[in-house]
C-alpha cells in the first residue's frame, strides 16, 4: 500500500506543477459559475423549489458542480489519454509486466489528480460563490466530512468509468471517440447542466440511477443536507455499489484484455 500512496502524491504533485493552467481553469470554473448561477437565478424565480430547492440551494448546486467538474474528470482530463496512448504504442506491456497491479496504479494516480483539483480549482469558484452568493452552506459541521467521503467515492466511479472505456483501446485502438461520447454523457447524467431531479417522468428516473449521477449529485444533496441519517448511508451504499461493479468489470475486462495482449505477443 506504500507503493500506492507515494503514487497517489505522485498525481498530485504532477498537477501541482501546472500553475498557470490552474489558475486559468479556476478563473474559468468562476466565469461559468456566474453565468449559469445567474441563470438559475431566472430560471428559479419564475418557478420557486423547482426540483425540491429553494433558490440558495439551487445557487449552492451551481458552485459545487464548478467545484467537482475537474475533481470528478466530468470532461476528462485524467489519466484516460495516456493510458489509450500506452496501449496504442504497445508500451501498455512493460507496464502488465510490473509487479503491481495496473488498476490500482492508475486508481491511486488518479485519487492524486482529483485531490489537487479539488483544492486548486474547487476552493476558490467556492469563495467567489460564497462572496457573491446567498449561499446555503451546512450549519453542521459533520456534513463537510460526510460531504468529503461522498466526493472520494464519487471519484472513484469517476475513474472506474474512464478506465473501461480507456481499455476499450485494446480492441478499438483508438478510444476517442469512445472517451467523447463519455464526457457528454458525463455532463448531462452527472446533473452537471441541471440538478437530475429536473428531469421528466422517466428520464429523470433513469438519470438518478446511472453511476454518473454518483459524481454530482448525489455529493450535492450530501453538502446540502438532503441525505442524513438512513438516506446517507443508502446514498453512499449507491455509489459506492456503482465503484465496486465498476471496478470489478474494469478488473474482468483488464484480464480478457492481458489475455488478448499475450496471444497476440506468441
Amino acid at each position: 500500500m506504500r507503493l500506492y500512496a507515494v503514487v497517489l502524491a505522485g498525481g498530485f504533485r504532477r498537477y501541482a506543477t501546472y500553475r498557470i493552467a490552474t489558475a486559468a481553469g479556476a478563473f474559468t470554473n468562476t466565469v461559468f459559475g456566474f453565468i449559469m448561477a445567474y441563470t438559475y437565478i431566472a430560471l428559479w424565480d419564475e418557478r420557486p423549489h423547482l426540483g425540491g430547492y429553494d433558490l440558495p440551494q439551487a445557487l449552492t448546486y451551481v458552485w459545487l458542480g464548478q467545484a467537482l467538474l475537474m475533481t470528478c474528470a466530468m470532461m476528462g482530463g485524467g489519466f484516460e489519454d495516456e493510458l489509450i496512448e500506452r496501449i496504442r504504442t504497445g508500451d501498455i506491456a512493460i507496464d502488465l509486466y510490473r509487479p503491481v497491479d495496473l488498476q490500482l496504479w492508475w486508481l491511486a494516480g488518479d485519487l492524486g489528480r482529483a485531490g489537487f483539483h479539488l483544492l486548486g480549482r474547487g476552493i476558490v469558484p467556492m469563495l467567489c460563490g460564497a462572496f457573491a452568493f446567498d449561499l446555503a452552506l451546512p450549519g453542521s459541521p459533520l456534513i463537510w466530512p460526510a460531504f468529503l467521503l461522498s466526493v472520494v467515492l464519487g471519484v472513484v466511479v469517476s475513474f472506474a468509468v474512464r478506465y473501461l472505456v480507456a481499455l476499450s483501446a485494446f480492441w478499438l485502438m483508438d478510444g476517442a471517440g469512445v472517451l467523447q461520447i463519455t464526457w457528454l454523457a458525463g455532463l448531462f447524467f452527472s446533473g452537471m447542466l441541471l440538478p437530475l431531479t429536473l428531469f421528466p417522468g422517466f428520464l429523470g428516473e433513469l438519470a438518478l440511477v446511472l453511476p454518473w449521477s454518483a459524481l454530482l449529485q448525489v455529493p450535492a444533496d450530501v453538502f446540502l443536507g438532503k441525505h442524513t441519517g438512513w438516506a446517507l448511508a443508502e446514498a453512499y451504499a449507491f455509489q459506492a455499489g456503482w465503484a465496486v461493479a465498476l471496478l470489478g468489470a474494469g478488473r474482468l475486462l483488464q484480464s480478457a484484455a492481458t489475455r488478448r495482449a499475450v496471444v497476440q505477443g506468441g
